[in-house]
């Protein structure tokens, strides 16, 4: 599943991974009436507080009325920014997704790769344990018609292997390599 990103997006600058930093710089730089507007509200609400210690209850009623009028403005502003760039988040959207979905598809290929090294580490390992049976008994004389366990046998006995190996502890494995080391 790696089809190319759509054609709309080839070689446009504007639609590459971004940080949050810079995805926060891009917004301000599309949509600046909207921090003016919250700035505007901040400044509005300051001036409304000083007013109420000072007791001057005329400059703070004309700085609450400053502060709807501020978040009417940053409203206004967010419902037009978001009219005008409509379409662009929506191919940033599909562009999102594509790169989500390419990294998913890069991390199950990486998943499945590691697990067909793992397959074929284990497959060396009884090969060469099935070898070394082999020597040992024909080392002791006894004669053993070789037969090679079926696929699905194979899987079986890796499974029962596996559920039969008790789990080590931290301490355990510390004391185990202590003692291989005297």
């Amino acid at each position: 599943m790696n089809d190319p990103l759509p054609s709309s997006m080839d070689g446009n600058p504007q639609f590459q991974e971004e940080t949050g930093f810079q995805k926060f710089r891009r917004r301000l730089k599309e949509e600046p009436l909207i921090p003016l507007g919250c700035a505007a509200t901040c400044y509005a609400l300051y001036r409304a507080y000083r007013s109420m210690k000072s007791g001057d209850s005329v400059e703070m009623n004309k700085m609450f009325r400053a502060r709807i009028y501020a978040q009417a403005f940053t409203l206004v502003a967010i419902v037009a920014g978001g009219m005008y760039f409509k379409t662009e988040r929506k191919q940033r959207r599909e562009f999102e997704q594509a790169v989500e979905e390419r990294k998913s598809q890069e991390k199950r290929d990486t998943w499945l790769r590691e697990l067909e090294i793992r397959d074929q580490e284990d497959r060396g390992w009884r090969e060469r344990h099935a070898a070394m049976e082999a020597a040992a008994e024909a080392a002791a004389g006894k004669k053993k018609v070789e037969t090679k366990p079926a696929p699905e046998q194979d899987a079986a006995r890796s499974a029962i292997e596996a559920s039969e190996q008790k789990p080590i502890g931290v301490f355990n494995a510390v004391m185990e390599l202590v003692s291989r080391q005297k």
